[in-house]
C-alpha cells in the first residue's frame, strides 16, 4: 500500500500570507502617521506657546488665551508661571486628539516682561477657552 502525502498542494497559502502582510503594512503605517500627526501637534504647541507668552509679556493674558485657542491642538491648556524677570507658557496637549493616550505633547516659551507692565497672576493650567 502507498502512503498518500499529507498535503497535496500550497493552496491558500499565499493568500494567508497576502493577508498577514496587509496587517503589518496597514499597522506600520497607522504607526507612522500617528507620528506625523504628534510632531505637527508639537509644533503647534509650541508656536502657540511661543505667542502667548509674547502677549502675555505685554500684560495681555485673556489674548494670551485666545492665540492658545486658536493655535494649539484641540483640547489645549495654558498655563503661565511668573518667574523673577520673566514669564514662561506652557502649553500641553494630547496627541492625534486622544488617540495616543500614554503620550503628553508641551510647548514651552519664555519672555522678559516689558517695563511698566502689572505682573500677571499666574494663569493654571486648563483648556483654553
Amino acid at each position: 500500500m502507498a502512503m498518500r502525502p499529507r498535503c497535496r498542494d500550497d493552496t491558500g497559502a499565499v493568500t494567508v500570507e497576502a493577508a498577514i502582510s496587509l496587517g503589518a503594512l496597514v499597522a506600520v503605517l497607522a504607526l507612522v502617521l500617528g507620528g506625523i500627526a504628534a510632531v505637527t501637534d508639537q509644533l503647534r504647541c509650541t508656536d502657540a506657546a511661543r505667542e502667548a507668552v509674547r502677549l502675555a509679556a505685554r500684560g495681555d493674558t485673556d489674548a494670551a488665551r485666545r492665540a492658545v485657542a486658536v493655535i494649539a491642538p484641540t483640547g489645549a491648556s495654558l498655563e503661565l508661571v511668573r518667574d523673577a524677570d520673566g514669564l514662561t507658557a506652557v502649553v500641553r496637549s494630547a496627541p492625534v486628539s486622544g488617540l495616543l493616550p500614554v503620550v503628553r505633547i508641551e510647548g514651552t516659551a519664555f519672555a522678559v516682561t516689558e517695563p511698566g507692565v502689572e505682573p500677571a497672576a499666574p494663569i493654571p493650567a486648563g483648556p483654553s477657552p
